[in-house]
């Protein structure tokens, strides 16, 4: 069966836009970038009927076809380039049915461009309890296409959907809103000459846009701009007058159409919701309530399925041991590779726990209510509300959340966000933090229902919040601009969350951690394995020479003098040179070398830390007593001061560092690519890493 048809799926954000792609494409679908842009572009296949298939992209969401961002420019240059290899055949421009006379100003514009439509009317279901009715076949006379009452989520109406876009292109009759031309008449006819068109609204968003249209050859830009400039088109001022005009045309087509019977009772609810939700003071306390219970829940929940994973590598390791020849490859596979997967598989009940409490937060119509909160906050820092999602995002990973910064129009905003992103707590330091804080913090609850842990992680989040809040707040004063800035936003409705959507996103992020973390993490297992087993000259042999009598004579416990050779081993080993090496610059801070080690290996990616614990521990040998690899650093002790190597002082330090360095060469990459050049990565390596040493240092030494 053949391609037989591109649709495109425009609409306002928070109209089910995305849902309905992925209800229309099921698993059938890809992510890439629209040629010459870094936007996602959102290609699916669809069934349509027995013998018709169609590729459906899902364009970014827009609330009018004059863009407020690179994502929104998007839309128009799709549109209007027929070479364009997402043009499509067939829109299903899909509103929100609650609130038509919003939705249709862009289905308006985009009708007046001539390309077959049908109008989606989404979220009939909660339409109706709302109390608001839709006469959809009055709206389909009026308007010339075929409207379908849909509910994405809710699956009613998406078969009816595929039919109706199977045969648009041959029943389409469409008819136009308003009448353009008298907006600038000589300017609009001289360029459907121009560019050989006869849609007067597509030579009227050419004049308003062309600037985004890559389509045009330096020269046809040049030759617009002499019209523009000919005829004085004030491009603002003709969109103000287009708005209220299409204002007026939808008065009338929806006057009879759509009846609201609980214009009362429809926000009750949910405003009485948001009256707490989002208020200055509980609004702020039920967030830190919610952020306590996510945290708590990932120690609480998690300790089990921990455990499990903790001794099934154990006793892989243990059995590998005892059966498999002896040797070096046995080694490798065992304390290097094996050992590297155990720090991977261990922290994946966090991973997919944290993710399910973002989705739900995301899927309720919670996170918007953030978003919303936090602009007030933003806005004394210098920022606006649209620097929080790309915050939020942080949680998850910095780097597509500086990509999202993009959205931002104003560009101190956006350098600023870009800056001050990684600060926020990723997933990639959820790891360290969970292996730090069970080795330092004790498992027990305070008045009954407080976890420590779980407190001591929420505590690691906020510090890489306010510090994010703060650096912004510097900067703010640091860079200069004349742009104004401006927050808008709309407030979904509350809902549901969508349980398939929760699961699966735990399974992709923990998957996307596996996979994507696990292949640097194995990488690094596997060299620091061949660099802690191995020294320079005959170190191996003059240490096997000095304890060689020792462990000839049965009287003696040659188990403990066996791990006495391993860690002399691994302290002239390739990677213990290194350590000491770097050792009298992080002494202040409370580190050995073995710590060292970690620090450098967290460079390519933060969460190596526990790899490379797992690994210089598993070389080390331990204690014979202990057998994960969270008990062996436990039982560490310093060489120097006869202490614990993990005290109380060494990981909130530890801790710190790791909350405020910039240890993520792919952050640095998507920074140098966002701002096209070195001068910003480098200074937020620099002023990261400064900040990550000083308040490592100072708590330490404050603590110790």
């Amino acid at each position: 069966m053949g391609l037989d048809i591109k649709v495109a799926l425009v609409g306002n954000p928070n109209t089910g836009k995305s849902t309905l792609f992925n209800r229309l494409t099921g698993l059938n679908q890809k992510i890439g970038n629209f040629p010459g842009i870094t936007v996602d572009k959102k290609i699916g296949y669809s069934k349509l009927t027995d013998d018709s298939l169609a590729e459906i992209i899902d364009l970014p969401g827009t609330y009018s076809l004059y863009p407020k961002s690179s994502d929104e420019s998007i839309v128009f240059q799709v549109l209007a380039d027929k070479k364009n290899n997402s043009h499509p055949d067939v829109i299903v421009l899909v509103v929100d049915a609650s609130n038509l006379k919003r939705n249709m100003l862009l289905y308006s514009q985009v009708a007046d461009l001539g390309i077959p439509m049908i109008l989606a009317l989404n979220m009939i279901d909660l339409s109706a309890k709302q109390g608001i009715e839709v006469n959809v076949d009055k709206l389909a006379e009026k308007l010339g296409v075929q409207v379908i009452p849909i509910s994405a989520r809710n699956n009613l109406g998406i078969d009816k959907l595929k039919q109706a876009v199977a045969y648009t292109t041959k029943i389409a009759t469409q008819f136009s809103t308003i009448d353009v031309v008298g907006f600038a008449s000589d300017a609009i006819n001289e360029i459907k000459a121009k560019i050989n068109t006869d849609n007067n609204y597509y030579a009227l968003q050419v004049l308003h846009q062309h600037e985004y249209l890559n389509f045009f050859s330096e020269t046809e830009q040049e030759e617009i701009e002499a019209i523009e400039r000919s005829h004085k088109f004030e491009s603002s001022k003709i969109q103000a007058a287009e708005t209220i005009a299409r204002y007026k045309h939808l008065g009338t087509v929806l006057s009879d159409v759509v009846i609201d019977k609980g214009t009362a009772q429809k926000f009750s609810f949910s405003d009485k919701l948001d009256s707490i939700l989002t208020h200055k003071v509980w609004g702020f306390t039920i967030f830190l309530l919610i952020l306590f219970v996510i945290f708590n829940a990932i120690f609480a929940w998690s300790s089990y399925p921990m455990d499990w994973i903790e001794i099934g590598f154990g006793f892989i390791t243990e059995i590998g041991h005892q059966y498999l020849p002896a040797g070096m490859l046995t080694d490798l596979l065992l304390d290097g590779v094996i050992a590297g997967l155990g720090g991977i598989f261990v922290f994946i009940p966090q991973i997919a726990i944290l993710f399910a409490f973002i989705s739900i937060l995301e899927d309720t119509g919670y996170m918007a209510r953030v978003t919303f909160m936090m602009d007030k906050v933003m806005s004394k820092v210098g920022l606006n509300g649209k620097s929080v999602v790309p915050m939020i995002g942080g949680l998850a990973c910095a780097v597509p959340s500086i990509m999202a910064a993009r959205n931002i129009e104003n560009w101190k905003d956006r350098m600023i966000t870009i800056m001050v992103t990684p600060l926020v707590s990723c997933s990639a330091r959820l790891p360290v933090y969970i292996l730090i804080i069970s080795l330092i913090i004790p498992s027990k609850n305070v008045l009954g229902i407080f976890n420590l842990q779980g407190l001591a992680l929420m505590v690691m989040y906020l510090v890489g919040i306010i510090a994010a809040v703060l650096v912004a707040w510097v900067m703010k004063l640091i860079i200069k601009t004349k742009e104004r800035s401006y927050f808008i936003m709309e407030l979904p409705v509350y809902r549901m969350p969508r349980w398939k959507n929760v699961f699966y996103t735990m399974y992709e992020k923990s998957k996307t951690f596996v996979f994507e973390a696990g292949k640097v993490i194995i990488a690094i297992s596997i060299i620091l394995w061949v660099m802690a087993s191995f020294g320079p000259g005959n170190r191996f042999d003059n240490i096997d020479k000095k304890y060689a009598t020792a462990l000839a004579d049965t009287n003696k416990n040659t188990d403990h003098i066996a791990t006495l050779v391993a860690t002399e081993k691994l302290e002239n080993s390739y990677v213990g040179i290194l350590g000491h090496w770097i050792e009298p610059g992080i002494r202040p801070l409370g580190y050995d070398w073995k710590i060292g080690i970690g620090l450098i290996t967290s460079f390519a990616a933060r969460e190596a830390f526990v790899g490379t614990m797992a690994t210089i521990y598993s070389v080390d040998g331990g204690d014979e007593d202990t057998s994960t690899i969270r008990e062996r650093m436990a039982a560490s002790v310093n060489s120097r001061t006869g202490l614990p190597v993990y005290s109380f002082a060494t990981g909130i330090s530890l801790m710190l560092f790791y909350a405020f360095a910039m240890q993520c060469m792919s952050t640095v990459a998507i920074v140098y690519r966002e701002t096209k050049g070195w001068k910003w990565p480098v200074i937020q390596l620099v002023y990261m890493t400064a900040m990550a040493y000083f308040a490592a240092l100072i708590a330490y030494q404050l603590l110790k």
